[in-house]
């Protein structure tokens, strides 16, 4: 079973008879001065005039085209530009179509040659259309419409016919000359013109020679706005002269010598047809031994004693007599060593010398030497021929020297023996040879070929038609070799001697016009001429003022189907042109876009319709002098479909069969049911019975066995449904015997046919292949298009196995072919045939591409790919993206550009920057929608050194490295590179290599030895490679001599990682035995106040405590002060991030009080926060990762209320997952637990010292323990209560061991805070500073309050 729908056969017809008419595309016009130009291109259609304008866009169905004021404007300048810049041969404009009007603007006045551009370039004489209201108010100068050939050539028996017509409004006259001078038709009974016409008829029934009237004519056709000429017809009467008689003598020739039978025929007119015949009138059998010349010569190449059998006669056919002149024959003897004529030798492999005849080298008959040449006109004909003679018969090549022989124009004839090029061109000119070659050798004739060209039209004028008021221009515009001249002429006088015209100026070939009056109407000639012919043409210059009118019948009534695609034409007249709108219902906006699309002629398409879409519809025309209307009633019916289609049945011999074929229809349609057989008409005869909804047979007969199609049609479309009928015998093969037969694989599918044409989707039909004894359980649907991967066929969609019709679901401008393959459980069928293709139309992108990435490939570049969209979601052809990219933090203005493939490198990037990328897509009919934003990179290039590299010594076992992340990562950290060597004096070890990951910024080295020293390098890595690297060395082994004391000064202190003792030996000194309040050291990324402010605070007895807290992703600063009682803001907080930062604080104003948040980074850029009060916590959102900021917080009604200033560092913009100890809530446990343990300690030791008792303390006041002291393992001291001094040169920890006091560190070193403190018990109070050079203090290890010892002694 089959089916296929038609389209409505309304629709479709309309739209074929416009496609056929809409077969001519005006010329643009152009004006260099404000102005308009009109141009006149009509349709005469069916006797309606339907106004065309030549423009781009207007598709094949549309019978014309219009350009609105705005797009000429455009369209001409753009032509104007064009033409500049290359001349070239204009296309064939409107032909013989109704006029339509052009408006053009003003181009650009930057050149003298824009005088050149000033004028209007239109098709063929433009056409008045034929309706009477119109032709009686438009007038127009005279135009030929037909004349006979330049050189005319007449039979003297006929009577002789010139013929000359024109039109014209009014009606022209006409008049001739002959040999330029006036023929007055009047004298002469033989002569007279047509009625209403020029043409002139001479009669020589009553007597006259014909010769008398040969001559060159020209016809004059006037009225009162101008006067057009004819071509220069040059009358000859036919010639067919007798041959003259002679007497011919036998021609004696020797066996194997050339000849040549001269025919030189009489000289006819025109030249008569040449032929060979024996006497008793049989042709001459011509080979590449005998054949005959282009002059008429018949030429042997080597004669053979059979040539004496016969006689040679040269006959001359006369084309206008239809006689044939015959030439007395000639006769041959031939001159032979071998006077037998034995027929067995001419199939002798070597026939000459089994004859005795001398085998000699080729020699050319014709031409003869060895060079010639040859001019040809371009257009013509080329034929160049060579004729040569030889034993054995030479064969004929030829070639071009310099290059090949042009294979679509070049053909051999005469066995090749000429060569004939059609229709020549300048390219064709050059030197040709050919080559004639037997076994003997072989000789060449060079001919030199010249082309030459009478004049051709480059740009030949066209009638204008200008409003009063506009400006215009004539081009002549011929070429021709020699180079031909031009010579103007006005209603068939030279220009030079017409009385002048103000509003015209000659420039060469162009003759233009300004502000044009109805006076300026004329018939302009142009004469283009060289040595091998002319040229004239007639162009007018006619003034029209019309207001818009329609020129179809009004309220028109246009029925469609449903679904379809229609198009609503409203002809109209007009100059100047007018502009078309359309309307709906009357009422609304004008009708362009979306389903709506309305063309340059005006015509309006409905690309699919819609059951909203029934309704009246107006066409308005307005120009200048006024406006026209029309109405169009569009009703919308629904389709013919036939919903239970016929089936394929088998019926035995004598049985009834019933097809079925029940159609739904739109009511208001009549419907027409029949049946066709094997696509012929079905005879209904009394065996069958036709109903409205089935056919019936009865006595089902073998003749019957066919296909039957059901069609079912309106008068608007139609549907076909077909079904195949098998008529089985009686003695069938029983049913279970089949279930016996073996399974296989199904066949292929048949007869694919798309129906259901529509915009988005399209039904398949097929007709299944036997399934081979195994049910079809599915069909799978593929489709192939032939734009992106042609020849590659995609699976569609999948169907169940009883199903034979499907709609497929199709992507817009796609070229779909489809076939199926059936399955069964024994395998897939082969893929039927394909399909016929449909192209589905066109839409804009509905999806961006994907993957879309953008990764740098050099440090100073980033590249942008994506994967391509395919076939089926482009939408359109010319499928390109639009690439759009900008820095994401700058937020500066978007860059793009245009790419066709898939990629696009950015240059001149910065290192590693973030970039925010847009790609959409776009085709011919729009762009897709946003698309998202995806965040690149640039390129990466090395890092920069890790930060504040440390290396600490805790104890003799292990060293500890630990280093922050670098502050230009540059890239993608991938890890670390740690090399490190042992060395001690000048022995070196072998060097350690060990590569960490990017998140790991701690190592541990197990020393070897205690007395070698390390020297560390330590390298970041991206994925370019290894950047700077930082070196540092661990410190000196201690020194085993007894150290000298040190002199009194701070001692320095190196803050390690909490829970370790630095590795640098404190030094003692001197102190006061009284505590002072100390501003605590600053974290590296934290500043708490300047001197001034810490000095401020001592004075002041504010406690200030500064708490950071270090981790991979935030740092929090806070400043803790006490309360004061006026009006202030303390404990300002900052927990920032790589891009943003918390802010609180803490204030004693009142509620609803505004405060301003103040920040400088480090290239000292200021920005401002006002906040409410109760806006608490303030987030910063546009700061810079890795970047120094200071930070206060103040009154916005008093600035001088502020907060201390701090300084803050945000991290870099990396993510470190490495969890941060001191936040743990066990280590937080151990550390409370060890300072009670601690306190209780210190506690026991006041109580002990108080009752005087002995506190185990070494008396050693100079000198440390030395590391090999055995009291130093259980860490007692003999300590005094007299002995109430510092000690020079020991410091004492709290669990009794000892510092050691050599270091690598000088006391230099270290900071500037005041000087340590000891108290009576030896204990060390006072602030401990790190090194200058070293910006880090890890863990809460600052001492601002009163040591704890000395405040319980106080108390005691």
């Amino acid at each position: 079973m089959r089916r296929r729908a038609a389209s409505g056969a309304a629709g479709d017809d309309r739209q074929a008879a416009a496609r056929a008419a809409d077969s001519a595309d005006c010329t643009r016009g152009r004006s260099p001065s404000p102005c308009r130009l009109i141009d006149l291109c009509a349709v005469w259609d069916a006797g309606v005039f339907l106004a065309s304008a030549a423009g781009k866009g207007a598709p094949s169905g549309v019978p014309g085209r219009r350009l609105n004021e705005a797009e000429t404007l455009n369209s001409v300048r753009e032509a104007q530009f064009q033409r500049l810049e290359a001349e070239r041969p204009r296309r064939p404009g409107c032909g013989a179509r109704g006029p339509v009007l052009r408006m053009a603007g003003q181009p650009p006045p930057w050149a003298y040659t824009a005088i050149l551009l000033c004028a209007l370039s239109l098709g063929r004489a433009i056409e008045i259309p034929m309706d009477p209201s119109i032709q009686n108010e438009l007038s127009q100068p005279p135009t030929i419409t037909k004349q006979s050939v330049k050189d005319h050539i007449v039979d003297p028996r006929d009577n002789i016919l010139i013929e000359c017509e024109a039109k014209g409004n009014p009606a022209p006259s006409f008049h001739w000359t002959r040999n330029s001078k006036f023929f007055n038709i009047a004298k002469d009974p033989r002569v007279s013109m047509r009625r209403r016409s020029g043409t002139l008829v001479i009669d020589f029934r009553s007597g006259g020679r014909p010769e008398e009237y040969e001559g060159e004519y020209q016809c004059f056709a006037r009225n009162k706005f101008g006067t057009a000429l004819s071509n220069r017809i040059r009358l000859q009467v036919s010639k067919s002269p007798l041959w003259p008689k002679e007497n011919l003598d036998p021609v004696v020739v020797q066996e194997g010598a050339p000849l040549t039978l001269q025919c030189n025929p009489p000289p006819g007119l025109p030249s008569p047809v040449i032929f060979w015949m024996s006497s008793s009138m049989e042709p001459i059998t011509q080979d590449k031994r005998v054949s005959q010349g282009h002059n008429g010569d018949l030429y042997f190449s080597n004669v053979i004693l059979q040539d004496m059998q016969t006689d040679y006669s040269c006959n001359a056919r006369f084309h206008f007599t239809h006689t044939i002149q015959q030439k007395n024959p000639f006769t041959l003897k031939v001159l032979t060593n071998h006077p037998y004529n034995d027929s067995s030798l001419r199939n002798h492999p070597d026939m000459y010398s089994a004859r005795g005849v001398a085998e000699r080298t080729p020699s050319f008959m014709y031409p003869q030497g060895t060079a010639s040449s040859q001019m040809v006109l371009r257009g013509m004909d080329l034929l160049l021929e060579c004729i040569a003679s030889g034993v054995p018969t030479p064969d004929i090549a030829w070639y071009k020297k310099g290059g090949d022989l042009p294979s679509d124009k070049a053909k051999f004839e005469n066995f090749n023996k000429a060569l004939r090029i059609t229709n020549v061109s300048e390219e064709d000119s050059g030197e040709y040879f050919c080559l004639a070659s037997n076994k003997m050798g072989s000789i060449r004739h060079t001919i030199s070929v010249r082309v030459k060209a009478a004049p051709y039209w480059l740009d030949e004028p066209k009638n204008l038609i200008l409003a009063p008021g506009e400006d215009g221009r004539l081009v002549c515009r011929a070429n021709g070799n020699p180079k031909p001249t031009v010579q103007w002429m006005v209603n068939g006088e030279p220009l030079q001697s017409a009385p002048p015209n103000p509003n015209r100026e000659v420039a060469g070939d162009t003759i233009i016009f300004r502000d044009t009056q109805i006076s300026s109407r004329a018939v302009y000639q142009c004469n283009s001429s060289n040595e091998h012919g002319y040229l004239l043409a007639n162009a007018f210059v006619s003034v029209l003022d019309v207001p818009p009118r329609m020129l179809s019948p009004r309220n028109q009534l246009i029925r469609v189907i449903l679904y379809n695609r229609t198009r609503l034409d409203c002809p109209f007249f007009g100059s100047p042109i007018p502009t078309l709108r359309w309307f709906k219902n009357g009422q609304g906006s004008n009708l362009d876009g979306g389903n709506y699309h309305v063309y340059e002629n005006g015509s309006l398409e409905i690309k699919m319709i819609r059951k909203e879409d029934q309704g009246i519809y107006t066409c308005v025309a307005t120009n200048i002098l006024g406006k026209a209307e029309n109405q169009v009633r569009l009703e919308v019916k629904d389709p013919t479909r036939i919903y239970r289609m016929p089936e394929d049945q088998v019926a035995k011999r004598g049985s009834t069969a019933q097809l079925e074929c029940r159609v739904k229809h739109d009511p208001s349609l009549k419907l027409t049911v029949s049946w066709l057989k094997d696509d012929e008409p079905l005879y209904i005869s009394n065996r069958m019975k036709k109903e409205e909804d089935s056919l019936t047979i009865f006595g089902v007969a073998e003749r019957d066995q066919g296909s039957y199609t059901c069609v079912a049609s309106t008068e608007l479309d139609q549907d076909l449904a077909k079904a195949y009928l098998t008529v089985l015998a009686d003695q069938a093969t029983p049913t279970n015997r089949l279930a016996a037969l073996p399974k296989g694989r199904p066949d292929r599918p048949r007869d694919l046919e798309l129906t259901d044409l529509a915009e988005r989707s399209v039904r398949l039909t097929w007709i299944p292949g036997d399934d081979n004894n195994s049910p079809i359980t599915d069909y799978v649907v593929q489709f192939e298009e032939d734009q992106f991967q042609p020849g590659v066929w995609h699976d569609h969609s999948r169907f169940p196995g009883s199903v034979n019709s499907a709609v497929l679901r199709l992507s817009p401008y796609v070229n779909y072919q489809f076939r199926v393959i059936a399955i069964n459980e024994v395998g897939s069928s082969h893929p039927s045939l394909p399909s016929e293709r449909y192209r589905t139309s066109g839409a804009p992108p509905e999806s961006n591409p994907s993957d879309v990435k953008g990764e740098g490939t050099r440090k100073n570049n980033m590249e942008i790919t994506w994967t391509p969209m395919n076939a089926t979601s482009a939408f359109g052809p010319n499928l390109r993206y639009i690439v759009k990219w900008r820095r994401r933090e700058a937020r500066e203005a978007w860059n793009n550009v245009t790419v066709w493939g898939s990629r696009y490198v950015v240059g001149q990037t910065p290192v590693y920057v973030p970039y925010e990328i847009r790609v959409q897509a776009e085709n011919d009919f729009g762009k897709g929608p946003e698309p998202d934003t995806v965040i690149g990179y640039s390129g990466e290039d090395l890092p920069s050194a890790p930060r504040r590299f440390r290396v600490r010594q805790p104890n003799l076992e292990t060293i500890n490295l630990e280093w922050d992340h670098p502050e230009h990562p540059n890239g993608i950290l991938i890890g670390y590179t740690l090399k490190y060597v042992a060395f001690n004096g000048t022995k070196v070890g072998k060097q350690i290599v060990e590569n960490f990951s990017p998140n790991q910024t701690k190592f541990t080295v197990q020393r070897a030895d205690p007395v070698s020293r390390y020297r560390f390098s330590l390298s970041a890595r991206t994925q370019v490679g290894s950047g700077e690297a930082v070196t540092e060395e661990s410190p000196a082994p201690p020194n085993e001599a007894t150290p000298t004391a040190a002199p009194p000064t701070s001692p320095p202190t190196t803050v390690g990682a909490p829970g370790t003792v630095s590795s640098t030996d404190a030094t003692a000194a001197t102190a006061e035995a009284t505590a002072v309040p100390t501003v605590p050291p600053v974290s590296p990324t934290t500043t708490a106040a300047t001197e001034a402010t810490a000095t401020a605070a001592a004075t002041a007895a504010a406690t200030t405590t500064t708490t950071t807290t270090e981790s991979p992703a935030t740092t929090r600063t806070e400043i803790r002060e006490s309360a004061p009682d006026e009006q202030s803001i303390w404990n300002v907080t900052v927990v920032p991030n790589s891009k943003w930062a918390n802010i609180t604080w803490k204030h004693s104003f009142g509620p609803g009080t505004d405060f301003v948040v103040e920040y400088i980074d480090s290239n000292h850029t200021k920005k401002t926060v006002p906040v409410k009060a109760q806006a608490q916590p303030v987030q910063l959102t546009d700061l810079y990762p890795g970047m120094t900021y200071t930070l206060r917080v103040y009154s916005r009604d008093n600035e001088g209320i502020s907060s201390a200033v701090i300084t803050f560092m945000t991290s870099a913009a990396y993510t470190n997952n490495q969890a941060d100890i001191a936040t743990q809530g066990w280590f937080i446990g151990l550390m409370c637990a060890i300072a009670l343990l601690v306190l209780i300690l210190l506690i026991v030791c006041f109580i002990k010292r108080s009752r005087g008792g002995k506190y185990p303390v070494r008396e050693k006041k100079d000198v440390p323990l030395g590391p090999e002291d055995p009291k130093e393992e259980d860490g007692s001291f003999d300590y005094s209560d007299e002995d109430n001094k510092p000690l020079q040169g020991s410091q004492t920890s709290l669990d009794g061991t000892i510092k050691q006091q050599e270091s690598d560190d000088s006391l230099v070193d270290y900071g500037e805070g005041g000087e340590g403190q000891f108290n009576e018990d030896g204990s060390f109070i006072g602030q401990y500073t790190v090194k200058k050079d070293k910006e880090e203090t890890e863990g809460n290890e600052s001492s601002e309050a009163t040591s704890p010892v000395n405040a319980i002694y106080s108390l005691a």
